[in-house]
């Protein structure tokens, strides 16, 4: 399917948020990426949107709000381009709708199993172990922002249970960015809202959502402590920000190493480096520890169960003298 038959039969992102509105449920606020200045309510505008004080554009291309201010354009191409080069050759998406409607639960592809297994697996206990402690306040679902949404999949498992997501990437293709959410909304009664964006430079109000859940995507990140403090601003009193699956070391000398084959790895697979963009890449407990006192937080450290398989990883690694194998746990902590 093209763009254009898509942009055609889809709906549109402001009139998913205009049939919210007139349910009750608040509309999204918006703050301009470039001056800080408010939007109009989003729920009350046309396809584009246009901040009153610098005349910066948000427009809504094929369901996608692109918030992208030409200083992000600038900083993210590069990584754009490498990053969807070694997607598309390591084989991720698909041309089946049903392969979207399965995840995390199903690779229909079977060709990254194991990776969505343990999506799957950090899903689960991130409903029942965290989620859950928020829901109370919430008795018509929480208003949530997915960062780093990939294709959608978070953010359409969460709209079933009956949450409010808005899916935030850089990646907008079709295959295994924002754009293959298109598969998910004749499954849902309202299509959730999808915005091109930065992590820390958000085009959201302040104080407006209950949690924020950085979805495999904090370690992303050029700086640790912006990002945080940029979704922080956009919650809530004591709303929740999760960081699920970004590589945890014990040893910052482990995290360095894995760098350093990932690098060659990629330069001898691909053709190009792993480091398009300037990020934090992984987290060790002196990075938490540097983020707690700087923001002042305190940090909640989960272990999801990946399997046998995966807890005998440290113990091989050992035995075979390797470098210490990433780790997977669930961090989080509550805005004071």
């Amino acid at each position: 399917m093209t763009s254009k038959n898509v942009a055609s039969t889809m709906p549109s992102m402001l009139d998913g948020l205009e049939r919210e509105d007139e349910k009750g449920l608040r509309a999204i606020r918006l703050r301009c990426p470039t001056c800080q200045g408010r939007f109009p309510d989003v729920a009350a505008q046309s396809m584009r949107l246009t901040c009153s004080m610098c005349a910066f554009e948000i427009p809504e291309v094929n369901g996608i709000l692109r918030a992208l201010t030409p200083e992000g354009k600038a900083r993210s191409a590069r990584f754009v381009r490498d990053y969807e080069n070694v997607r598309t050759q390591e084989g991720w998406g698909s041309a089946e709708p049903d392969y979207y409607l399965a995840l995390p639960f199903r690779d229909t592809t079977n060709k990254h199993s194991w990776i969505w297994q343990i999506r799957a697996q950090t899903l689960v206990y991130m409903q029942d172990r965290v989620l859950t402690r928020v829901e109370a306040s919430a008795s018509s679902g929480l208003h949530i922002l997915d960062i780093g949404a990939g294709n959608g999949w978070l953010s359409y498992r969460l709209a079933k249970l009956g949450h409010h997501p808005v899916a935030v990437d850089l990646l907008d293709n079709e295959i295994d960015g924002l754009g293959a959410g298109q598969h998910y909304f004749a499954h849902l009664q309202n299509a959730f809202p999808r915005f091109q964006a930065e992590m820390d430079n958000l085009p959201f109000d302040s104080e407006q959502f209950d949690v924020a859940i950085f979805n495999a995507s904090f370690h992303y990140s050029y700086d640790y402590a912006k990002s945080l403090a940029e979704v922080m601003r956009c919650l809530r009193h004591s709303g929740v920000v999760i960081i699920a699956d970004t590589p945890f070391y014990w040893r910052d000398e482990s995290g360095k190493k894995m760098l350093e084959e990932r690098r060659a790895s990629f330069e001898r697979q691909f053709g190009v480096c792993s480091d398009g963009i300037r990020s934090g890449e992984y987290l060790t407990p002196t990075t938490l520890d540097v983020l707690a006192k700087r923001l002042g937080i305190q940090w909640n450290a989960c272990k999801p169960w990946y399997g046998l398989q995966w807890a005998l990883r440290p113990a091989k690694a050992r035995l075979l003298g390797r470098r210490e194998p990433s780790k997977f746990y669930l961090f989080w902590f509550k805005k004071k």
